[in-house]
């Protein structure tokens, strides 16, 4: 049975279209939102403080997305330079807005004269749900995309026949590494939730620390399959960037963990 590709705009106000990506991007920092909150209360933490964080760390985290892809991106933008604004045709690089969203982090925890890894570590388990649910945008675009394989392979994942039609990409079938990253993302956000509850022994920093060898481990491998990846000097940016996070992860873990002047995460709250 044929099934026709999934329409990008999902419904339209008046001659307004509303595209599935921009929903997808805005369900994910709800729910990014939603949590993060929860755990502010759950603290008792002041929910003033913590709104204009999020706020701040969405809005700026959302700007640094896109202007980290248009920098490596900017043949595709040179000729039209008015075209960086059409955000609903994709163009976000998660890195960006991770880069940003953290100097937003930074800014506050030094405003407010409080711990930055206690924001932190509040916030990767809120940012690894966002980012699975923000790959489903991806999908939608035909974005994040991996190399040529063919229908058995596709049909050997067990994909439903929609999604099987949607990866039919510039006259072939893609790998979809979207859904690896999706499901790596998911997986990592509940391992996350269940140390925070589960584990009375983690010291500050160390969610952070997972969230950086986790995610890093998991899209160094699968931008290696993509065959959509940004490049710089012949490499892939978000490889090299991966591997650094990984690295830099594992130092800063083994440094907070041998530190016995840190305090632990069940311990800690902002007065």
């Amino acid at each position: 049975m044929f099934f026709a590709k999934i329409d990008p705009v999902a419904f339209r106000i008046g001659a307004w279209p509303v595209r599935w990506y921009g929903l997808l991007i805005g369900l994910g920092m709800v729910i990014a939102y939603s949590l993060f909150m929860r755990e502010v209360r759950r603290k008792g933490m002041d929910e003033d403080q913590a709104f204009d964080l999020m706020f701040w760390a969405i809005v700026i985290g959302f700007i640094g997305a896109r202007l980290y892809y248009v920098l490596f991106s900017w043949e595709a933008y040179q000729l039209d330079p008015l075209s960086i604004l059409f955000i609903w045709q994709g163009g976000l690089a998660i890195y960006g807005g991770v880069i940003a969203g953290g100097i937003v982090l930074y800014y506050f925890a030094r405003r407010y004269q409080q711990p930055l890894f206690l924001w932190l570590d509040m916030a990767v388990p809120s940012l690894m749900f966002a980012q699975s649910i923000g790959r489903w945008g991806n999908f939608i675009n035909q974005e994040a995309y991996g190399r040529i394989v063919d229908l058995t392979s596709l049909k050997s994942l067990h994909l439903p026949q929609f999604m099987i039609e949607h990866l039919w990409i510039e006259g072939a079938y893609r790998e979809p590494t979207f859904l690896y990253e999706s499901l790596w993302n998911l997986f990592g956000g509940l391992i996350l939730l269940c140390l925070r509850r589960m584990n009375q022994h983690l010291k500050l920093g160390e969610m952070t620390c997972f969230y950086l060898i986790w995610y890093g481990i998991g899209r160094s491998f699968i931008e290696g399959l993509r065959s959509d990846s940004l490049y710089f000097a012949g490499f892939r940016i978000s490889q090299v960037v991966s591997i650094l996070m990984v690295v830099g992860g594992i130092m800063l873990g083994i440094l907070r963990r041998k530190n016995p002047n840190i305090p632990y995460y069940s311990d800690s709250n902002i007065m």
